[in-house]
This record gives C-alpha cells, sequence and structure tokens, in this order.
C-alpha cells in the first residue's frame, strides 16, 4: 500500500505534472498552468470557486469560470487530478502516470485529503466490476475521517 499527503508531495506535484506534459506532449497552456500553480499551493483540494478566486487575486483581474473548469477537466482527464465528488474539490493525483483504482480519505476537521493505492482493493474494484461486466480504468473511493494530525490534536 503506498500513501501520500497531497499537502507534503504538493511541492513536487506541479514540476511533475510540466514534465509529464513535456513527455507526452500535451500542451500545458498559460490557465492550464496557471491552475497547477494554484493546486500545488494549497494545503488542501480546492473547489473551483475557491481557485477562481486565487488566480484573480494573484493576476489581478477577472477570471473567467469556464477558463478554470476547462484546466480542470483537461487535468482529471489526464490523470493529474481528482474530483473529490462528495466536497466537489480537486486534489493533485499523488499517483498519475498510470490508471488506478485508489482511496482518497478526508478529514473532516481540516480539509486535507490523503490519497492511498492497494493493489489488492485495485484487484478487487476490477474482479468486481469484470464480473458485471464493467472494464473499469479508474476510480477513487471516497473516505470521510480524521486523519492522524486531527486525531492527535484532539486526543
Amino acid at each position: 500500500m503506498h500513501g501520500h499527503s497531497e499537502s507534503a508531495s504538493a511541492r513536487d506535484w506541479g514540476g511533475q505534472v510540466r514534465q509529464a506534459c513535456a513527455r507526452r506532449g500535451l500542451q500545458l497552456t498559460a490557465p492550464r498552468s496557471a491552475v497547477v500553480d494554484i493546486l500545488s499551493q494549497a494545503p488542501a483540494p480546492l473547489g473551483a470557486y475557491a481557485i477562481i478566486e486565487a488566480l484573480g487575486k494573484r493576476d489581478q483581474k477577472t477570471v473567467a469560470p469556464p477558463t478554470v473548469y476547462r484546466a480542470l477537466d483537461f487535468l482529471i482527464e489526464h490523470g493529474f487530478l481528482h474530483r473529490i465528488e462528495s466536497r466537489n474539490t480537486f486534489a493533485p493525483c499523488a499517483h498519475f502516470g498510470h490508471a488506478h483504482q485508489g482511496v482518497m480519505l478526508n478529514c473532516e476537521k481540516c480539509g486535507r485529503s490523503l490519497e492511498i493505492e492497494d493493489e489488492a482493493l485495485s484487484t478487487a474494484v476490477d474482479r468486481a466490476a469484470q464480473s458485471v461486466g464493467f472494464a473499469a480504468h479508474r476510480g477513487m473511493i471516497e473516505v470521510a475521517g480524521v486523519c492522524g494530525d486531527c486525531a492527535a490534536a484532539a486526543a
């Protein structure tokens, strides 16, 4: 099992996205790059409007929502980003570069997320999907709870 704190790995996530785009021949436009920068600096997953607000403050201009949504769609499509459905937020993918079934552990206290990848879980999801004729390519199971830092602070 592999675990990566999104806030801890976010520092190199932006650089890894840029390198992967260059290797894959993907165009990381200025708006896409700006969204990568904002998410790289965020301590927790962000919603689209928080990204729009951060970009507006950073660039001192109004940012059109469709611009950000297109950038988010691009990052999700190429496996660099996860949408946390239960919170309508976006988190950097700690394991991009391959399709996987993972688990996003979402802290109810601080809002941070921890992505874990477990081969046995991925195999179980694939097997269950195949049993009903479904070919799973990528999936994220969301679990709400309290992270270790928040649990320790409460103790």
